[in-house]
């Protein structure tokens, strides 16, 4: 095996050039755009292409659902897909014949989620298709309008893409989304480099800087973005520097806690007055029916829902207009039940207030989790996202923090935030200065076996392998900088050195096989002859923090030969 010696430490920063491209519009996949020469920022707000229907119009966010036939061919997509208004009750002769496919919320899936809140897929449906077919169809929105505004362009080559992803999405589902949106047409093939990534939260801090004056925040002020979106809640912190720039200080944190999971509250409420055979079947044979319920109660309680008691009137579920399909699946003491009512349900308080408080008090835990990390520098807190405009969420986020931090407000365009903050950051990605690893850097090194060390870990040429430590978790790096250290061959006939990188969030890893530690990929350099037989070659080996990658680079320090590769960068 190709190895190297450790021969000695050091850290340096060097400089990382930009591919040059000819771009002339820079677009957010939220999306927003603008033109370089002019750049005034334009969110969409109208969801339709020519000669299709209006089905959307007059915001700036659709719904990540799809409606597919019996094939998997796209029917209807963004919030049409989303759920059907039942024109009349089920007939039990047709429980069984083919129906539309809803599914939403499918890119959950790509990140580290409990199974149990995994989004349901049907048989035959992988979440990357459905996420290609979603890409796809908002691809036609976008080209129409992005060629139609100016004509003479060259879609996608003169266009750079900016996609925004979740804090806790690792690196592999970048390169998943970049699989995607090749496959969407947003991308000529998946090697073009038009597309940039970056995280949600930073995304959101960049649109806030333009609100920062408004609330008397100054160079090196810190604030907090909390991003309060349908399927993830996203958490940093960033202080102002000069320019208008912007440093970490904080890890991004995060959790699957975002306004679905109050829908899935109220699934699981509406769940115990039918009894869970009837959901189950409801789920799995009229899922658009479901849905509509759900949207139902969203549009007439949860977006209202402001957790004062006394202003509360209590709200009515009609199951019969709603969802009629449940009045052929629910029986014994709930049909009773329901029949007495009249098919009925009342929400009381309490019972909303129960749908709610979990997934609060989850985006709480994560505020004081940043605000701890933050060591008191945080002086605003800034809510984004489309959950971020529910009162009862904004109340209890200032009844609990607003003795800890002097401002706490939801900034202009708060289901924007992200949108546009991302186009602001591809019109000008020098915004971020810092960012803070969520990961320690390392490689796999050698040293000679020395007693202390454990006997099963001896190699036959007496040799122990060991993780050394480049970058630590935790710690503020400045794009393109460099950590360095210097190795050395294992002996004057070695032909090639082969470094292995692995990172962990573990703060004491001694070893490249303890438990939370992965490979993140190899580099190879080959080694020229010594100049002398006895002599062993030495090469500066380094990782390079870049917007959002993370490079490997070799260089032989006798011959400066170098070697270097890419690795996605897990912000």
């Amino acid at each position: 095996m190709a190895g190297q010696m450790e021969y000695g430490n050091r850290s340096s920063y060097g400089n990382g050039q930009d591919i040059t491209r000819d771009v002339r519009v820079v677009i957010s996949i939220g999306f927003s755009y603008a033109n370089k020469k002019n750049p005034e920022i334009v969110t969409n707000d109208t969801w339709q292409v020519t000669n299709s229907l209006p089905e959307q119009t007059g915001v700036f966010k659709t719904n990540s659902a799809l409606l597919y036939d019996e094939n998997f061919n796209v029917i209807k997509w963004g919030y049409p897909a989303l759920a059907q208004e039942p024109r009349k009750k089920t007939k039990r002769g047709n429980k069984n014949q083919m129906k539309p496919i809803n599914v939403d919320l499918f890119k959950l899936h790509m990140g580290n989620i409990r199974e149990e809140d995994r989004p349901r897929l049907p048989n035959g449906l992988p979440y990357t298709k459905a996420c290609a077919d979603y890409l796809r169809e908002f691809n036609k929105v976008i080209k129409e309008k992005i060629t139609t505004r100016w004509p003479g362009i060259q879609y996608p080559k003169q266009c750079l893409f900016v996609m925004t992803v979740p804090a806790e999405w690792n690196d592999e589902t970048r390169g998943i989304m970049r699989d995607i949106a090749a496959q969407a047409g947003i991308l000529e093939d998946v090697y073009a480099d038009n597309l940039e990534f970056t995280t949600e939260p930073e995304a959101a801090a960049v649109h806030c800087i333009s609100s920062l004056k408004e609330y008397d925040l100054l160079v090196g002020s810190s604030f907090m973005i909390v991003d309060c979106g349908g399927g993830t809640v996203d958490l940093t912190t960033r202080t102002l520097l000069p320019g208008n720039r912007l440093s970490e200080i904080t890890i991004r944190s995060g959790d699957f806690c975002g306004s679905s999971f109050v829908d899935k509250q109220f699934v699981l409420f509406i769940g115990r007055k039918f009894g869970l055979a009837a959901l189950k079947k409801l789920n799995e044979l009229h899922y658009g029916q479901l849905q509509y319920l759900v949207q139902h109660f969203c549009s007439r309680v949860k977006f209202s829902f402001n957790g004062n008691r006394a202003t509360y009137k209590p709200r009515t579920i009609d199951v019969e207009s709603t969802c009629p399909a449940a009045m052929d699946y629910v029986t014994g003491a709930a049909a009773d039940a329901l029949n007495a009512a009249d098919w009925l349900i009342e929400l009381s308080f309490e019972d909303i207030k129960s749908m709610f408080d979990p997934v609060v008090n989850r985006i709480l835990e994560l505020i004081q989790a940043q605000l701890v990390a933050s060591n008191g520098q945080c002086q605003a807190i800034f809510m984004v996202g489309g959950f971020a405009e529910n009162q009862y969420l904004q109340n209890r986020v200032k009844e609990t923090f607003s003795s800890k931090v002097r401002i706490i407000a939801v900034p202009r365009h708060p289901i924007a935030a992200v949108s546009r903050g991302a186009l602001a950051y591809g019109l000008n990605m020098n915004l971020v200065q810092t960012r803070v690893l969520k990961w320690t850097y390392g490689v796999e090194t050698y040293h000679v076996w020395k007693p202390t060390d454990p006997i099963e870990r001896r190699t036959p040429r007496g040799f122990v392998m060991h993780f050394k430590r480049l970058a630590q978790r935790g710690m503020q790096v400045a794009v393109d900088q460099k950590f360095s250290y210097q190795a050395s061959s294992l002996s004057p006939q070695q032909t090639e050195m082969l470094f292995h990188v692995f990172v962990t969030q573990a703060d004491d890893a001694v070893y490249c096989d303890d438990p939370g530690m992965r490979l993140l990929g190899k580099l190879q350099i080959y080694l020229s002859p010594p100049r002398h037989p006895q002599d062993n070659r030495h090469v500066e080996f380094s990782l390079m923090f870049g917007k959002m990658e993370v490079k490997a680079i070799a260089r032989n320090t006798d011959t400066g030969e170098i070697c270097h590769t890419s690795f996605v960068l897990d912000i």
